[in-house]
């Protein structure tokens, strides 16, 4: 019999499950990826979710890459999950806040970014900033830098699009890629740390987004990990 895979429940209604997703867990199955998932965990908690959206992802409105940890709202019902899902891709009402350990700080230490980011060429796996004329999506992302230590600086991002890797993209093409990112960062630098980075350090601090039911807005953060360092 399989343990239990560990989620944090941060809050629960009739509509809505909102938890804190450790890192290293995929959202849902996955080429390669067949359980271990988010989706797995929640399962037995609450069976309803099984009904909802797709039966690959049931649930799922939105998603986080694996080694990213954090705050993930999922629907219930399938009412709550229509109104979520055109709140999330309509990007109405719905803000983001996320904690990354960049290598150096970016300059200014406050600023946003507008591009446009698209797939890299022949790589699937990759999204680049792109110009125009190709399948690039418009990307708006905008940072804080609120500490700095030993080479690194901790930043917060908060994005206004949801591309695929932006922050990941982004802080790369500011020339301070996130520590412990093996697809956009600097694996040299990452390996002559004094402790070497074990995950991507990057965390979904808090979401808000309008309730699915009341319309109401609410907001749900999650502290974070420890190997977020100076992040407490």
């Amino acid at each position: 019999m399989s343990r239990p895979l560990p989620v944090e429940v941060l809050f629960e209604d009739d509509a809505i499950l909102v938890v804190d997703k450790p890192a290293g867990m995929m959202v849902h199955p996955a080429p390669g990826h067949p359980d271990g998932t988010l989706v797995d965990a929640l399962l037995p908690r609450c069976p309803a979710l099984a009904g909802v959206g797709s039966a690959e992802r049931p649930g799922i409105v939105h998603r986080l890459d694996r080694e990213t940890s954090g705050v993930m709202v999922l629907a219930k019902t399938q009412r709550a999950y229509l109104a979520l899902r055109q709140a999330f891709e309509g990007h109405v009402a719905v803000t983001k806040t996320y904690l990354a350990v960049l290598h150096g700080a970016p300059k200014p230490a406050q600023g946003t970014l507008e591009t446009l980011i698209g797939r890299k060429g022949w790589d699937a796996r990759r999204m680049a900033v792109v110009g125009p004329g190709g399948d690039g999506k418009r990307a708006v992302t905008h940072w804080t830098t609120l500490q700095r230590h030993d080479g690194l600086a901790l930043v917060e991002f908060t994005i206004e699009t949801g591309r695929t890797h932006q922050i990941r993209v982004h802080a790369a093409h500011l020339g301070h890629p996130i520590v412990g990112d093996a697809l956009y960062g600097d694996a040299a630098a990452d390996r002559h740390r004094p402790v070497p980075p074990r995950r991507m350090l990057l965390h979904a601090v808090s979401l808000a987004f309008p309730h699915p039911v009341t319309g109401r807005p609410v907001a749900f953060s999650a502290y974070p990990p420890d190997d977020l360092i100076f992040a407490r």
